[in-house]
Order: C-alpha cells, then structure tokens, then sequence
C-alpha cells in the first residue's frame, strides 16, 4: 500500500494486514502525519476481503508507540483552534478504528507510552515482549487526558489501577501489566513475533462472519445500553446462520476436513 508518509508502513502476508509505526529515531512517537495515514491503513484492510486479522506495531524494536510526538505540540497544540484540529484527527483515528470489524491485534515491544498506550488499549488483544514498559505521564506534562481514554483504560484494568497508572504517571513492566489486565500474554522478545503471528493466521482461518459477529458482540457488551446497537449486534448473528459458510462449516464437521469459507 502506497502511503503519504514513510512513517507508516502497511503489509498483507497470509490474511493478516500489518500496520507499522515507522518513526524509530523517536521511538515510534506519534506525528500527526502518522495518525492521518492510520485513517488510509485501517479504512483499506475494513474493504479487503483478503485480510481476516490485522496487526499493528512498532519498527526498530525499541518501542510500540512511546506517545504524541512532542516536538510537533508547539506547532499543532499551541492554541484553541490548533487543539480543535487536532482533536478532530483523534476523531477520524477513532471512527477509523470503531469501523474494523476484524480482529485487531497489538504486538508490543517496547515503549508504550501514552498515546502508544491509548492506541494499543483499541486492539482486541494485546501480547506484549518481557521488555516491555508502559505508562500515561500526562500528570508529567501538564496534559489533559480526554473521558474516552480514561474510559477505555478503566474498562481494561478497574478504577483502582487507572487511578495509580494515570495519577502517579509513572512507567511500569509488561509484568505489571500484565497483572492490571492491559495485556494477554507476554513472551520472549524472539518468541513475540512467532506468537502473535501464529494467533493472527488462526484467527484469520476461522469463518470471517462469524469472527465479525464476536467481535462487534464482545465489543457492544463494554457500552452502556443506551450506546449499544443491538440490532447490528443481532444482524450480525443472523448472517452467520443465513450464510454459505454456516452450510460448509456443518459439512466440513461432518466430513473431517478443512473448511472453505466465503465470507458469505
């Protein structure tokens, strides 16, 4: 996929799509010219009928996403109407991220700081490597840190450990983390990969409609009611048992084989 930015790089291998922070010489901080190719990546793989799972990371080994690229606050979030603009990018990135109804994975190695933290928080799972680090150090920087952020982090870990991550601002390990709740599992930095990928190729080999249904099912039971579309959630359901692969999945049972699945 051609980008506007060498910052961002996406890749399709075996059914999964891969989207790749790409700015190692800040540790993967976020610039807004990543977050704008992050709308491009995601709204691509959300339309591709080849990709069944989609895997977001950081290059260079060295972090996921160690936050909002500071250098650029002065020019971006220095004013009302700067601080708009730049909100309503957060947005898109959001809408973006709502709109994959395929299952997200976040490969952590590293730094996830910050904003790295928010972004790896929309992943449905998250395997982080024994080197890993995490913290919000917006107390650090005089930042606000918007409801939906905070919410998203309470819903993962409890009110508690929010309030010790977000209040004291401090880093903690993938050990940590992993006891809170932020993360599935965590692995040896040279069995990360391996692991992540071997979970991606079986996710992407399972029938696509109903992996969709889980998804948007398991996502629907964090909202309240009143933000819950339970009509979509039931449409989803019912497209399982009105589709081609609901026939071919009971046939392949039944025969011992692999089955084929269409997507339809």
């Amino acid at each position: 996929m051609q980008l506007n930015t060498e910052k961002m790089i996406a890749r399709a291998e075996d059914g999964v799509g891969w989207m790749i922070f790409n700015n190692p010489e800040r540790r993967n901080a976020m610039a807004n010219e990543m977050r704008l190719a992050m709308i491009e990546i995601l709204t691509a793989y959300s339309e591709d009928d080849t990709i069944g799972a989609v895997v977001m990371t950081g290059a260079g080994g060295k972090a996921f996403v160690s936050g909002a690229d500071i250098s650029e606050f002065e020019e971006r979030r220095s004013s009302p109407e700067l601080i708009a603009e730049y909100n309503e990018v957060g947005r898109q990135v959001n809408a973006a991220f709502e709109n994959l109804e395929k299952p997200l994975i976040a490969m952590i190695q590293g730094f996830c700081i910050g904003g790295g933290l928010a972004t790896a928080l929309k992943a449905d799972m998250r395997f982080a490597s024994d080197d890993s680090q995490f913290g919000i150090p917006a107390v650090k920087l005089g930042l606000g840190y918007e409801a939906g952020a905070v919410k998203a982090l309470t819903d993962f870990v409890g009110p508690a450990y929010a309030n010790e991550i977000l209040m004291t601002g401090r880093r903690f390990d993938a050990s940590e983390a992993l006891r809170m709740g932020l993360v599935n599992n965590v692995v040896a930095v040279d069995k990360l990969e391996e692991t992540v990928m071997e979970t991606a190729r079986s996710i992407a080999a399972n029938a696509p409609l109903t992996v969709r249904s889980m998804k948007v099912n398991v996502r629907a039971s964090r909202l309240d009611a009143e933000q819950r579309d339970d009509a979509r959630c039931q449409e989803l359901v019912d497209a399982c048992f009105n589709s081609e692969d609901y026939i071919e999945g009971r046939r392949a049972f039944m025969e011992k084989r692999p089955a084929q699945w269409k997507g339809r």
